[in-house]
């Protein structure tokens, strides 16, 4: 098949998966076309069968119009025709389903050859950001309506789309996934001596971009508790809008020596393997890719009980969930994992086998195929 994927390039779960699927659609034989208006920063080195095509957005001042979502479409008419696509992949449905829309129906009116299919994938935010704003409510629901077909990260996020947009259409759940065979635990001893130096036991973990839905002073705030019990360290890894918030509650909590702020890294799996638990104390995920990535490098989650998080972790065999408030509750896990080693390496291996279970690349990337084919045969 031709497949063009549209996505964001820069770090986020649906850049991410986006870019993994591009990849591992390309390395089975299909001809993948990644659109988007950076490189992805997941995209790595040239690969047969998978073309990159930047979006070029020209700065206009006089015009307050989405700029972004006008060049997208034009691009993917461009791509569409040149390559003689079969299928338009948009992960998020604002802006990318949108300017999907947009570009059939252009193709539609000028061109005489095949018009490809439109399969939107809902990441989350789409839906309960977006899909929540009496601004973009409308336009959310019509670009899924509008779709061939659609499918969501989690059940979650499929009863929180049929909840937010009264949608009627099928939505089909395909989860996240990761390269098995590239996500597992390094051992990289010096690393974790290098951030242990002499003076630490263990190491808790954070990865994410930062952003509020995060709760990045919540990881922090459990971590003090974590401190007060056990001689550990906590590192932060990724930027993003609360970034300087997390820096002012380390700060307060007198946490400066004990937490290790590392920014953004395309490359966490030397980070995760050196690390004894994850700390996840979101409001809201959809899926968890990071607590997926976790997991493969055997390592415990501990976790907000919200979204799709449940799917994802199995409360008291490869992680514990808790409320959100209950930072009590996250510290008190923490401790108990950390003080544990037994424990934790068990907790570690079922994470491990969780994953090799259900969310390797070489079992979701067949369950797309069969869908790509499923709506090129009108039945999406």
């Amino acid at each position: 098949m031709n497949i063009g994927i549209i996505c964001y390039g820069s770090v986020g779960g649906s850049g991410v998966v986006a870019t993994e699927l591009a990849k591992s659609l390309a390395a089975r034989g299909h001809q993948i076309h990644l659109i988007s208006a950076e490189t992805p920063f997941r995209l790595g080195e040239y690969q047969p069968n998978l073309t990159f095509h930047r979006v070029d957005t020209p700065a206009y001042p006089l015009f307050r119009e989405p700029q972004y979502l006008l060049s997208l479409a034009n691009t993917i008419v461009r791509v569409a025709r040149a390559f003689d696509l079969d299928i338009l992949h948009a992960h998020y449905a604002i802006p990318h389903a949108t300017a999907a829309y947009l570009a059939i129906q252009i193709l539609k009116k000028t061109s005489h050859g095949k018009v490809p299919k439109v399969v939107t994938t809902l990441h989350g935010t789409d839906i309960t950001l977006l899909g929540g704003d009496p601004s973009y409510t409308e336009a959310v629901a019509f670009c899924i309506e509008e779709s061939d077909g659609v499918t969501a990260v989690s059940e979650s996020l499929k009863a929180d789309t049929y909840r937010e947009l009264k949608i009627s259409r099928d939505i089909q759940v395909i989860p996240n996934f990761l390269d098995c065979a590239v996500h597992r635990r390094q051992f990289t001893p010096a690393l974790r001596e290098r951030f242990l130096a002499g003076r630490f036991e263990k190491l808790v973990i954070h990865v994410s971009n930062f952003r509020p839905v995060k709760r990045i002073e919540r990881a922090v705030e459990v971590f003090a508790r974590v401190r007060a019990q056990a001689n550990a360290r906590l590192l932060l890894v990724g930027e993003g809008p609360d970034v300087g918030k997390a820096s002012r509650r380390i700060d307060q909590l007198g946490l400066a020596d004990s937490v290790a702020m590392l920014g953004e890294q395309d490359q966490v799996l030397s980070l995760l393997s050196v690390s004894d638990v994850f700390l996840l104390p979101s409001s809201q995920e959809s899926f968890g890719l990071a607590a997926l990535e976790a997991m493969a490098c055997e390592m415990p989650v501990v976790a907000s009980r919200v979204g799709g998080l449940p799917e994802v972790i199995d409360d008291g065999r490869t992680g514990y969930l808790h409320a959100p408030d209950d930072l009590d509750g996250m510290a008190a896990s923490v401790v108990r994992l950390l003080a544990d080693e037994p424990l934790r390496r068990q907790m570690g291996r079922a994470a491990r086998e969780a994953v090799e279970r259900r969310f390797c690349a070489s079992l979701i990337v067949p369950e797309y195929e069969e869908y790509y084919r499923k709506v090129l045969g009108g039945g999406g």
